[in-house]
């Protein structure tokens, strides 16, 4: 038994380095990091309109002047939320030229010129056809292929960048900006038109522009997959055997699961301004407050768990001093304190805890007891207030239930490892 543990362990650990390794998915992971502010100010778009220019549920109520805002209120969603595809492109592609060491900014224009020759350039108003980029190529149903689109086009540019016999030499006397832009002048034209002439034939063979094609056979599959409490359920756990080897699982993940966090809040958003109800439960927001509530393995709940059952005094001193971290979801004081990683005694807890919350608030969510986020909430925003913020009152109960479901999880662990401290003794 041992020897099978310490195998999956290791194997564990060269999954976590490859993912750390390989450039493909630490582009991806960089890329959605830095995008990630913007996600949650463009939810809070839809916050301020309900808010405040809302002559329903808003101060525009009783004060009209206040509607006049929807329009800047509805900016700031378009241009974060419903562009994302544009500016995510950018970044893979930029990070990834920095892996490939070649000029960055460049080559991030190359891939959103790329990724906007292979969608549909023209829009369709009733019976007429204008000009234009649709929706759903800007933002979250563009991602996929965008993600594809920067690393395959990256990855041309690059190579060929790198022949000399295609550059166009200009003189030392030339500025360096200037002999730079003819220098990558035949590789730009050479990618672009390769771009072009593939998406034109794609469609010409299958009927559909590649990225509806890729919308409706990967994109749409795997979102459903993730919104599912098995397949959620599944990403959690695989999450925490990470967090168990002292490796941090979110990252671990981040790559497969913030592209599809993005898609949802999107999507619940867009259903919402639309008039509709939000259905994606599974965002960022829903992460934060319900799978890693007060930290990864719900660990504010083995706080409480010590501070109940436990006799330890070490125990009992690491739980005061992460008690205030513990609040904002930092795990780290108490995970590396306590430890729980590679703790045989509190494994089980460890690993298992997140996929039981997991579970209850996806089975609040079902019965229509948790609605569906449209808010984001930053990470560090205290427990409750992250809940009220995200999910209003309903959260706050679900983050309850869990907190108190997970802390007599913890408490027989806790039972146990006094027993174990008064027998070393």
């Amino acid at each position: 038994m041992a020897g099978f543990s310490d195998k999956f362990q290791d194997g564990l650990m060269v999954v976590a380095e490859k993912v750390d390794d390989n450039k493909y998915l630490s582009s991806i992971k960089n890329a959605f990091t830095v995008f990630m502010p913007f996600v949650i100010v463009g939810s809070f778009g839809t916050l301020l309109n309900a808010l405040i220019a809302s002559d329903t549920t808003g101060l525009a109520k009783w004060i009209p002047w206040l509607a006049n805002l929807k329009p800047a209120f509805a900016a700031l969603n378009f241009c974060t939320m419903s562009f994302m595809a544009i500016p995510i492109i950018f970044l893979i592609a930029m990070n990834l030229a920095k892996h490939n060491k070649v000029p960055e900014y460049i080559t991030g224009v190359v891939a959103v010129a790329s990724y906007i020759s292979v969608v549909p350039q023209s829009v369709t108003l009733g019976e007429q056809s204008t000009a234009g980029l649709a929706g759903t190529t800007l933002g979250a149903q563009g991602l996929f292929i965008g993600m594809i689109m920067a690393v395959l086009v990256t990855e041309l540019f690059s190579a060929l960048i790198k022949i000399d016999k295609i550059k166009i030499k200009m003189p030392p006397a030339v500025p360096a900006g200037i002999a730079t832009s003819f220098n990558v002048l035949i590789p730009i034209f050479i990618t672009l038109t390769l771009t072009s002439v593939a998406g034109i034939m794609f469609k010409m063979v299958s009927g559909a522009h590649i990225n509806e094609w890729i919308y409706q056979i990967v994109q749409a599959p795997l979102e459903a997959i993730f919104q599912s409490p098995a397949g959620i359920i599944a990403i959690v756990v695989i999450s925490q055997l990470f967090w168990f080897l002292g490796i941090h699982g979110g990252l671990v993940i981040s790559p497969i699961r913030n592209p599809l966090m993005a898609a949802a809040i999107a999507a619940n958003v867009a259903a919402v301004g639309a008039g509709q109800v939000a259905t994606q439960p599974v965002t960022y927001g829903f992460w934060l407050n319900f799978v890693v509530t007060g930290g990864a393995g719900i660990t504010l709940s083995l706080i409480f768990a010590i501070f109940l059952f436990s006799k330890r005094e070490d125990h009992r001193m690491i739980a005061k001093l992460s008690f205030l971290p513990g609040l904002c979801g930092i795990s780290e004081p108490i995970v590396f304190g306590l430890p729980l990683v590679l703790n045989p005694t509190f494994a089980i807890p460890f690993i298992f805890n997140s996929g039981i919350s997991t579970a209850i608030a996806m089975f609040a969510t079902s019965i229509g007891f948790l609605p569906c986020n449209t808010v984001d909430v930053p990470f560090g925003v205290p427990v409750i207030l992250s809940a009220i913020i995200g999910h209003g009152w309903q959260g706050v109960v679900v983050q309850i239930v869990i907190l108190a479901v997970c802390t007599f999880t913890w408490a027989p662990f806790v039972l146990i490892s006094n027993k174990q401290a008064a027998t070393e003794a």
